[in-house]
């Protein structure tokens, strides 16, 4: 199981949100570039990084931040937020991002979001509100519940699921296992769990289903309540 570190970039400052409202964003670091290879020097592989501004706008706007972490670490990239077209997937691919989640795009239009996955290395970010499909930076939830929406990636290109119960993300309420169970359970493949995760126990609770294949970790390590090298060593 992958642990995948977290910085949420807004106005090019690495923060926090609590279950995805803008207005409680708090900032744990100004440079994103640093905390990232704070990051790598405990040990990531991997980092999470997502455009929050980006999401809601639905194009890139913390591009500086990106290409300084890009430039600053040797870690494996994968970004998310306002990843609407072919063009952007490729000018982040050419940039060094090594995957790109595709939401509120593939959310619109599963079957564009799986013709990109049979073309670039693509992830799939369900984000879901009392089980249904939230998109526009969690501002819209549909009718679809997430699991149907999982189905419909069975089988494709795509790399993995990044499942998000958007209730609990940035609460330290603990991760929803029985949820990202499901979505594993409909996808079939790779699927990380995030929000939500409190401490080392929500990890050892993922880790001991056996199936779920990584987890998101950032408010836990911000707030102090997660060692993130015990959870490396995890």
């Amino acid at each position: 199981m992958t642990i995948f570190p977290a910085i949420d970039l807004k106005e090019n400052r690495a923060v926090r949100l609590t279950k995805g409202e803008m207005a409680s964003a708090k900032v744990y670091a100004e440079s994103p570039a640093d905390q990232a290879v704070a990051f790598e020097r405990l040990g990531a592989q991997w980092l999470h990084i997502v455009d929050l501004d980006g999401a809601f706008a639905g194009e890139p706007k913390n591009r500086s931040s990106i290409e300084a972490i890009r430039a600053a670490t040797g870690m494996k990239l994968q970004l998310g937020g306002g990843i609407r077209s072919e063009e952007t997937i490729r000018a982040y691919l050419d940039l060094g991002i090594d995957r790109v989640i595709l939401g509120s795009a593939a959310a619109k239009d599963p079957r564009w979001a799986i013709e990109m996955a049979a073309r670039y290395p693509v992830v799939i970010g369900i984000d879901a509100v009392d089980g249904r499909v939230a998109t526009a930076g969690w501002a819209e939830v549909g009718q679809e519940a997430a699991t149907a929406f999982a189905a419909r990636f069975k089988g494709s290109g795509v790399e993995a699921i990044i499942t998000t119960d958007v209730g609990r993300d940035g609460t330290l309420s603990g991760v929803n296992v029985d949820f990202t169970l499901k979505i594993k359970e409909a996808f079939g493949g790779a699927t990380i769990a995030s929000g939500g995760v409190k401490d080392l126990a929500d990890l050892k609770a993922l880790k001991a289903t056996g199936s779920i294949d990584g987890a998101i970790v950032g408010k836990a390590f911000y707030e102090g309540r997660l060692d993130i090298k015990e959870a490396f060593n995890l």
